[in-house]
C-alpha cells in the first residue's frame, strides 16, 4: 500500500494540519492502491502564504535562471519517466503503452515546447515609433492556483505549472484526488530540480474543499482550471467576488466531418481516435458526421473497428483500452448508453455492461451508435467514455450546422481531399481547434475552446501569455 499523505509546501513535505485520509482506487481491479490526505483551509492558507512570499523574489529571478531550472526539471522528468508511467497507469487506468508513450510523452513534449517559446519571449516591447519613450511590459500575474483533472494528468499539470513558473508566477497545484500520485511525483521532480521554496506548492483535496478554497482565496491572483463545464462555471462564480482572472479548459463534443472523398481509412481512424484513452479526452471526436453517399459503408466500418477494439487491465502492455477512471464515471457512461438505446439510436457495437471476461474493474464496452439525431441526449452531452455517435449529412452547409449545434466548441475534425473545402469548412466551425485529415497540432499550438469549452489558451507562447499582466510605462529612455 502506497502512503502519500503529505503535501509539498514551501519546499518541504509536510503533514496535513488535520488528517483526512482518502483512498485512491485502482480502476483496473477496484482495489485501494494508495492513501492520500485531503487538505483543509489551514493547508490551503499555508500553501498560498508560501507562494505569496516566494513571488516577491521569484518574479525578479532572471529568465536564464528560470530556463536552467526548467531544463533540469525536464532532465529529471525524462530520467524518471517509467515511475510516472506506472503511477498514471495505476491511478487512472491508462494501459502501459499509452501511459509511457502518450501520457508521459505529453508532459515532456509540452515542457520542450514551453522552453522553445520562452527562450525567444520578450517581456518588454516598444509601443511603436509614435511613442518612442513608451514601453509595454509583461509581468507575472502573481500567485496562480492550478486545478487539474485525472484524464491526462501530466499533460494538464505541465500545461499550467511550467508556463506559470517560467514567466515568474508562483503556484499552488491541486491535482485530482482521484488520480493524485502523478502530481505528487511531479512535486518530487520539482524538489529534486532545486526550485526555490514556495515557487511550487501542492495540496491534495477535492473540489468542494481545497478547490473552492483556492477559488475564493484573497491571496490567489489567478485560477487555471481544467475539468467539467459544470465545475468551471462554479469556479468562475466563486472567483468573481475578488475579480480573479480565471482560465478554463472545459468539456467538448467534437464533430468529425467525413466527406465522401475522404481517405478510405477515415472512419476506422475516427473510431480509434474516439476510443483513445478510453474516450476520456475533452477533445475526442465523439460525433461522426458522414456524407450520406458513404453513410451505410461508414456504419459497417465503425462497427468493425469498435468490435476490434480490445479492453483489458491497465497494467498490461498492448494496444487495448483500459478501464474508465472510477465507479462514478462508469455509472454515468452506462446511464448515457442506456439513454441512447431508449431514445432510439441504432446500437451497432458494444452496449451496456462490462466486456466479456471482465467482471471486476470499471471496464466499458466500446460502443457505437448509428442514426443519432440532434434531439438525443448522446448528441448533446459529453459522455467521456468509449462511445461514438454517428449521423449522416447531405451537404457542406448541413455538416457545418450539425457540427456547430452544440454548447461546446473545443475541437472539430474535417476529412476531405479537397483542399479548398477543408479550409472553407475549418473557418466556419465554431471551435478553438480544427484538425484536418489526421494532421496533429504542432508543439506550442494554442489549446483551448469557444463557448462552454472555456476561455484562455494553453501551450507555447499562448500559454505563457495567459499568466501575464500588461503594463504600459511612459517617459523611459528611448531604446
Amino acid at each position: 500500500m502506497i502512503n502519500k499523505r503529505n503535501f509539498y509546501i514551501d519546499g518541504k513535505w509536510v503533514a496535513p494540519a488535520v488528517p483526512n485520509d482518502f483512498d485512491v482506487i485502482n480502476p483496473s481491479n477496484e482495489e485501494v492502491c494508495a492513501t492520500i490526505s485531503l487538505g483543509g483551509q489551514a493547508d490551503t492558507d499555508k500553501a498560498v502564504a508560501a507562494a505569496r512570499d516566494a513571488f516577491e523574489t521569484w518574479s525578479f529571478v532572471s529568465k536564464s535562471e528560470r530556463i536552467t531550472l526548467i531544463e533540469k526539471l525536464l532532465e529529471i522528468y525524462n530520467t524518471r519517466a517509467e515511475e510516472m508511467a506506472q503511477a498514471m497507469s495505476m491511478e487512472m487506468g491508462a494501459p502501459m503503452d499509452l501511459a509511457r508513450q502518450q501520457q508521459v510523452g505529453a508532459g515532456s513534449w509540452h515542457i520542450e515546447g514551453f522552453l522553445n517559446a520562452f527562450k525567444d519571449f520578450q517581456f518588454e516591447r516598444p509601443l511603436g515609433p509614435q511613442a518612442p519613450t513608451e514601453r509595454t511590459m509583461l509581468e507575472p500575474i502573481g500567485v496562480a492556483a492550478l486545478i487539474t483533472p485525472w484524464n491526462w494528468p501530466m499533460n494538464q499539470i505541465v500545461l499550467k505549472a511550467i508556463p506559470a513558473i517560467a514567466v515568474g508566477c508562483t503556484v499552488v497545484l491541486k491535482p485530482s484526488e482521484i488520480a493524485p500520485l502523478s502530481g505528487l511525483l511531479f512535486a518530487e521532480f520539482v524538489d529534486e530540480a532545486g526550485f526555490p521554496p514556495g515557487v511550487f506548492n501542492l495540496v491534495n483535496g477535492d473540489g468542494p474543499g481545497v478547490g473552492s478554497q483556492l477559488s475564493v482565496h484573497p491571496g490567489v491572483d489567478m485560477v487555471s482550471f481544467t475539468g467539467s463545464t459544470r465545475a468551471g462555471i462554479a469556479i468562475s462564480k466563486a472567483a468573481a467576488d475578488s475579480l480573479k482572472r480565471v482560465s478554463l479548459e472545459l468539456g467538448g463534443k467534437g464533430a468529425n466531418i467525413i466527406f465522401a472523398d475522404a481517405n478510405p481509412k477515415a472512419v476506422k481512424q475516427g473510431v480509434i481516435r474516439c476510443m483513445r484513452n478510453t474516450g476520456q479526452s475533452c477533445n475526442a471526436p465523439t460525433r461522426m458526421l458522414v456524407e450520406r453517399s458513404r453513410y451505410d459503408e461508414a456504419l459497417e466500418q465503425a462497427q468493425a473497428a469498435a468490435e476490434a477494439t480490445t479492453v483489458g487491465p491497465a497494467s498490461e502492455e498492448g494496444r487495448h483500452i483500459g478501464p474508465v477512471v472510477s465507479e462514478l464515471q462508469y455509472n454515468k457512461i452506462q446511464g448515457l448508453i442506456e439513454k441512447g438505446i431508449q431514445e432510439g439510436a441504432r446500437l451497432l457495437a458494444g452496449g451496456l455492461g462490462r466486456p466479456e471476461g471482465l467482471n471486476r474493474g470499471y471496464y466499458v464496452r466500446p460502443t457505437v451508435f448509428g442514426d443519432v439525431t440532434p434531439d438525443m441526449t448522446i448528441f448533446r452531452e459529453e459522455i467521456f467514455g468509449p462511445v461514438l455517435s454517428i449521423m449522416p449529412f447531405d451537404s457542406e452547409e448541413d455538416a457545418i450546422a450539425i457540427a456547430n449545434d452544440t454548447v461546446y466548441g473545443l475541437t472539430n475534425y474535417v476529412q476531405t481531399e479537397d483542399d479548398a473545402k477543408r479550409e472553407r469548412v475549418a473557418r466556419r466551425l465554431r471551435s478553438g481547434m480544427v484538425e484536418t485529415n489526421g494532421v496533429g497540432f504542432g508543439q506550442g499550438s494554442p489549446f483551448g475552446g469557444y463557448k462552454q469549452s472555456g476561455n484562455g489558451r494553453e501551450g507555447g507562447v499562448f500559454g505563457l501569455e495567459d499568466f501575464l499582466e500588461v503594463k504600459a510605462v511612459s517617459g523611459l529612455a528611448a531604446e
